[in-house]
């Protein structure tokens, strides 16, 4: 199954680092990222997670919850977060959902739906298992992203592409290319120039009448 932006996040009951949760439960009235591995005692997914444990106070200030999923079982994800903490400067924090049966992983299509969780797997047998989901309060998919193995995600973008997230949905913007917080966002097309002058007083740039930009609203 295709997970498309827009759609429902796919609910699941799944055991975690942190006891049995159930998925749209968990997430409640927050924001929640949900990203995968393909193997627990990986290199480049050992940095991705210590890195993540350090920026986790950053998401909590955005009423975002961090969820990471390897497909091995939870006992091996206690183990393995012994050797990140040791290895990156930061003790995980956040919960690491267990999937050896590959479940999660076919649910949010993030494996060959024949793929099999029988016998000994290596990280090429789960390549494709590196993405990062973006969910709304709402239970909704906001954004995906998908790495190969041999790169390293940037969580500093994600976090830079969770602000647009909340900024659109609390504003009605579209933001530009490179935007960063603060800067100045773009009034989208639906939005007449008779309403933006309403909802904007202070004034607004236009380019071309199809390209305006307003401060970035507080």
């Amino acid at each position: 199954m295709s997970i498309r932006l827009g759609e429902n996040a796919p609910d699941f009951t799944a055991e975690t680092t942190e006891g049995t949760i159930r998925f749209h439960e968990w997430i409640g009235d927050h924001w929640a990222i949900l990203f995968s591995h393909p193997k627990d005692f990986t290199p480049v997914c050992t940095t991705e997670l210590g890195y993540l444990a350090g920026l986790k106070p950053e998401f909590d200030k955005r009423n975002t919850k961090i969820i990471g999923l390897s497909i091995d079982p939870v006992g091996d994800h206690k183990e393995w977060v012994k050797d990140i903490a040791e290895t990156q400067g930061h003790a995980v924090n956040y919960p690491l959902i267990g999937d050896p049966d590959l479940t999660v992983a076919k649910l949010y299509d993030m494996i060959h739906p024949e793929a099999s969780g029988a016998g000994p797997r290596t990280a090429v047998d789960n390549a494709t298992v590196r993405s990062v989901f973006l969910i709304g309060p709402d239970k909704k998919v906001k954004a995906t992203l998908v790495y190969p193995m041999s790169a390293g995600r940037n969580f500093d973008e994600v976090l830079r592409l969770l602000d647009a997230l909340q900024l659109n949905a609390k504003h009605t913007v579209a933001t530009p290319v490179n935007w960063k917080p603060g800067e100045d966002v773009i009034i989208p097309t639906s939005v007449s120039n008779d309403a933006a002058m309403q909802k904007y007083p202070q004034g607004f740039k236009t380019v071309k009448p199809y390209l305006r930009y307003v401060e970035q609203p507080k």
